[in-house]
């Protein structure tokens, strides 16, 4: 008999392992994350570390696979009636994670949404500057009128997130974060957020797309990357991101894990303060304000470019993982133009050019950089500063600062030289242009990412050609040429294009992408 037991006690516990659905250990996944959102209210900002965590909880008109490409989503079609018409039929069935369905509604609210939104440091203003009016003619279908023709119309629109006007109504950020307003239709629920530990996700059963592999997310932030590897060691996480290329290299020989990487599309470059007579970090030898700034002048942003060794950062502080730049998206990105190339290092035409312009014994510079933004921007600042300084600037400092206070100070213009990025997103080159580099207008939704208020009119012209070209061929052409001229100017300096690697336990696989998110949509069990 108690042998009896024993046969029919296993036999139990194997029916009962056979009818989950999923192995015990799928349940929870347990991410290892550098960044950590500033807000979960996915308006507030277009950043990558806010948008880890919306894409997950929240859907968009459109989705963008790995190689930047749209794909239908709550847009489940949409047409060009005309140059100024627009026709969007929402997807029917979607609900939202309380029950009740998504419906054009929502969809317009959302759209409206981020014009109330304050104090973002990446506002979602420059998607909706093209929309004139919208009229919901049934639940699931909108009419869309823009200001003018606006050929890339789906793909300005189709990266702002929706969300439940009846939840969202009336709400504060601080509700998103609590999450009573954090209701969305995405694949999964939020359920608790510990800023500076942890953020905590739910499985949305009632997903209208593919069902994630796990039913509960845990993704903790681990800022310094020597821990977040020790996590992972530890088996304390299953997957990490922003893996340093050194690191990366180690953990691909180690038994038990697996290294996943793409070459993004994330430009690398140093902002200069172009705009201002007086910028706060520009002083002569002795320290004093210096007046006009030295950054006004063509020929010292252009000698600034030719003191950076780009090969050499790359090598020595990336082990190779990045490609050198000289303009926003690197080729294969529509709107990539080979007549504008990587800047060549050279000391001595720098010199020259800094004698040219009237600086021969240089002058005061602070750098100012992110310290958990991307692999080894710390690192980048000073060498940087190394660099300057070899070529006769006095470099006053290098200072870094955590990423969720660095991108607030550098959107109020803190700064006068900072290193930032910008993660192309979009299949052209046109949004990126348009926020990094157009004329700061926020009736027209150009320049919001432009942290330099930097202003060139014949630049802006172009890019207003190009936006009103619906050829693509035509409109690719004139993004190309609209590059030629704002790279020129120089306002900021290419540095290079990077490659992003994240590391999992080797039961996972991890879909990287050119945007370089870390979710757990991504993430799947391996077969």
């Amino acid at each position: 008999m108690k042998t009896l037991n024993r046969h029919w006690l296993g036999l139990g516990i194997g029916l009962s392992l056979a009818l989950s659905a999923e192995p015990l250990w799928a349940q929870n996944l347990i991410i290892g994350s550098a960044t950590e959102p500033s807000a979960i209210d996915p308006h507030f900002a277009r950043s990558g570390n806010n948008q880890n965590i919306a894409q997950q909880v929240f859907d968009r008109l459109a989705s963008i696979d790995e190689n930047l490409q749209q794909h239908p989503a709550i847009a489940e079609s949409w047409t060009n009636v005309n140059p100024t018409t627009w026709r969007i039929k929402v997807r029917a069935g979607v609900k939202f994670h309380d029950g009740s369905p998504l419906t054009a509604d929502d969809v317009v609210y959302s759209l409206n949404r981020p014009k109330e939104i304050t104090n973002s440091p990446a506002p979602f203003t420059g998607n909706i500057a093209s929309i004139a009016a919208m009229k919901i003619v049934d639940d699931h279908t909108i009419d869309f009128t823009t200001r003018e023709p606006t050929p890339d119309f789906i793909e300005q629109i189709g990266s702002v997130y929706v969300v439940s006007r009846k939840a969202a109504e009336g709400k504060k950020v601080e509700q998103f974060n609590n999450g009573s307003a954090a209701i969305g239709s995405g694949p999964y629920k939020f359920n608790s957020w510990v800023p500076g530990d942890r953020l905590q996700l739910t499985r949305n059963e009632d997903y209208w797309g593919k069902k994630p592999d796990f039913k509960s997310v845990t993704i903790r932030f681990i800022s310094n990357d020597a821990a977040r590897i020790a996590a992972l060691r530890s088996n304390s996480v299953d997957l990490i991101d922003a893996v340093p290329p050194e690191d990366a290299e180690q953990i691909a020989k180690m038994n038990g894990y697996k290294v996943f990487s793409t070459a993004s599309a994330r430009l690398i470059y140093l902002a200069l303060d172009t705009a201002r007579d007086e910028t706060p970090f520009i002083t002569t030898n002795d320290g004093k304000p210096l007046t006009p700034s030295p950054l006004k002048n063509l020929k010292v942003r252009q000698a600034i470019s030719k003191l950076i060794n780009r090969d050499l950062i790359i090598e020595r502080i990336l082990n190779g993982s990045a490609s050198p730049a000289g303009q926003l998206v690197p080729d294969g990105v529509a709107g990539f133009d080979p007549a504008t190339k990587v800047d060549t290092y050279d000391v001595e035409a720098a010199k020259q050019l800094l004698a040219s312009a009237g600086y021969p014994n240089g002058f005061g510079i602070t750098i100012h950089t992110s310290n958990d933004r991307f692999p080894g921007d710390a690192g980048i600042a000073q060498a940087i500063g190394q660099m300057l300084a070899r070529g006769g600037l006095k470099v006053n400092g290098v200072v870094a600062q955590p990423y969720n206070v660095y991108a607030g100070n550098a959107s109020k213009q803190a700064f006068s030289a900072f290193i930032f990025s910008l993660g192309n997103t979009t299949p052209t080159s046109g949004p990126g242009l348009k926020n990094l580099l157009m004329t700061v207008n926020a009736k027209e939704g150009t320049g919001i990412y432009n942290r330099l208020n930097f202003s060139n009119p014949a630049f802006d012209a172009k890019m207003k050609e190009a936006f009103g070209e619906f050829d693509l061929d035509k409109r690719i052409a004139k993004f190309q040429e609209a590059t030629r001229i704002g790279f020129a100017d120089m306002p900021v300096v290419p540095l290079y294009w990077q490659k992003v690697h994240w590391a999992g336990k080797s039961s996972l696989v991890y879909l990287p992408t050119k945007s370089e998110e870390t979710t757990a949509v991504n993430t799947s069990l391996a077969k």
